[in-house]
């Protein structure tokens, strides 16, 4: 059994610059091949082309609405025919919101939480019976910092509230899926220099939060891509139901 006869998908990896593409490019320079979904479906193909391109595995962007059941049953009908069994699947795919509680609108909450949460929930619940299935499968949840700490850096209540859930998720999840070869895990990530946070990362602000993070820099995709596609690995497969921070020490409990 090796990860070259299996597919890894990756939920909201379209955006050149964020923490899902480079897992992606990562998990593939591995062996996997890789599923990429994306809500837009032109991004979703330009990184699958240069992922194929780049490291010579099988890989498929997908069009894919991660808060609407039907159109992940469909994303995953159409990769069901078209590549290798899913053994690992990273839900990374989120949005955030800096909203302050006092001024968050119902409308708002159940967005944060529908993406965050349920989309989550729609994608893990149609895959993770064949992972058991077949006795080997490595989930992965992106979590946050603000999760842990309570928000505080870019994300408000929703978007803290909606982390923790994850967390919840993968312990539970962990528990039940562990008989099955399955193991699930969360990463949780601090100050990431994304598109979401890049205008935030500039001039005075960046010095400021840079200050508070003990190994003097923001972190760098790659920090987080690496992290992931060793909890993917096969032989990872003792350690489940975690939660692993990749902060620079910026939050230590």
């Amino acid at each position: 059994m090796s990860v070259s006869d299996k597919t890894a998908i990756v939920t909201g990896a379209g955006s050149k610059r964020g923490i899902g593409r480079a897992t992606a490019h990562t998990l593939a320079a591995a062996g996997w091949n890789i599923a990429i979904l994306d809500l837009d479906e032109g991004s979703a193909k330009d990184a699958a082309q240069e992922i194929a391109e780049q490291h010579g595995v099988q890989a498929v962007g997908i069009g894919c609405d991660v808060t609407d059941e039907a159109s992940v049953e469909s994303a995953l009908a159409a990769l069901d025919g078209s590549a290798p069994p899913v053994g690992a699947l990273v839900n990374n795919a989120g949005i955030t919101s800096p909203t302050p509680f006092l001024e968050v609108s119902g409308e708002e909450w159940d967005r944060i939480f529908a993406v965050n949460v349920r989309g989550a929930y729609n994608i893990t619940r149609r895959v993770a019976p064949g992972m058991a299935e077949r006795g080997f499968g490595r989930i992965v949840f992106l979590s946050s910092v603000s999760a842990e700490r309570g928000g505080g850096v870019f994300g408000g209540v929703a978007y803290s509230a909606a982390k923790a859930a994850q967390l919840g998720f993968t312990r539970a999840l962990a528990r039940e899926l562990g008989p099955n070869g399955v193991t699930v895990n969360a990463v949780a990530p601090g100050l990431i220099d994304t598109d979401i946070t890049g205008g935030a990362l500039e001039g005075e602000r960046k010095q400021e939060l840079v200050a508070g993070i003990p190994v003097g820099r923001n972190g760098r995709v790659a920090d987080v891509a690496d992290l992931i596609t060793y909890l993917c690995r096969e032989e990872t497969g003792y350690i489940t139901g975690a939660t692993y921070d990749v902060n620079g020490g910026s939050h230590i409990h």
